[in-house]
């Protein structure tokens, strides 16, 4: 068998991973069960990560990555300031009903961090990592509008992320579609106060 590099496992890995954990759980997730899914030796996710924190840091970061870009392709160019603050949310949102799964890893992998001082840190980049984009994302659309915002921007995107977190949760939990769109219009109407 050829060998493969590091740096060309790393991304094997990482799917792997999303892919069991987003099946099973994140306690499903050990080493071993991670190197099974992707059929090679256990010592090749220390090799590639040293510790399973490591790559459960590159999990949080990857799925993380995937869904901002899916919000920021969504972002319009030429909309008013409300019309971009609704847009985005929906785009958002889409990624919810489309992807509950990566929500779901998110948010386990989120509850594990709190309790697993190794990942703590990357629990805080993070959530740093979602706020500094949706605060980019206010200051953007609020520059672009010409719109002056009645609060810092990371205060908005704090409050936005906040209610977006709960509605997300309520989805995973006991889902209905039409109190989550009425949920989500008064969430952005909040938002569109705030600013």
């Amino acid at each position: 068998m050829a060998h493969v590099s590091a740096a060309e496992r790393r991304p094997q890995l990482i799917k792997a991973a999303i892919d069991l954990m987003s099946r099973e759980g994140v306690a499903a997730g050990s080493t071993r069960a991670i190197a099974a899914e992707l059929g090679v030796a256990q010592a090749t996710v220390h090799y590639t990560f040293g510790t399973k924190e490591d790559l459960y840091r590159a999990v949080m970061e990857q799925v993380t990555r995937g869904l901002v870009a899916q919000v920021e392709q969504a972002a319009p160019t030429d909309a008013s300031f409300e019309e971009t603050v609704g847009t985005l949310s929906e785009a958002l949102w889409r990624t919810v009903l489309d992807q509950p799964e990566a929500h779901q890893l998110l948010t386990e992998l989120s509850m594990f961090a709190l309790r697993t001082p190794p990942l703590k840190d990357a629990l805080h980049s993070h959530h740093s990592e979602v706020l500094a984009v949706t605060t980019k994302l206010v200051s953007e659309a609020a520059e672009r509008t010409g719109h002056e915002l009645a609060q810092p921007a990371g205060t908005i995107a704090r409050f936005f992320l906040a209610g977006f977190e709960g509605l997300t949760m309520q989805h995973l939990a006991l889902p209905d579609e039409e109190a989550e769109r009425a949920c989500l219009r008064a969430l952005v109407s909040a938002v569109l106060a705030m600013a």
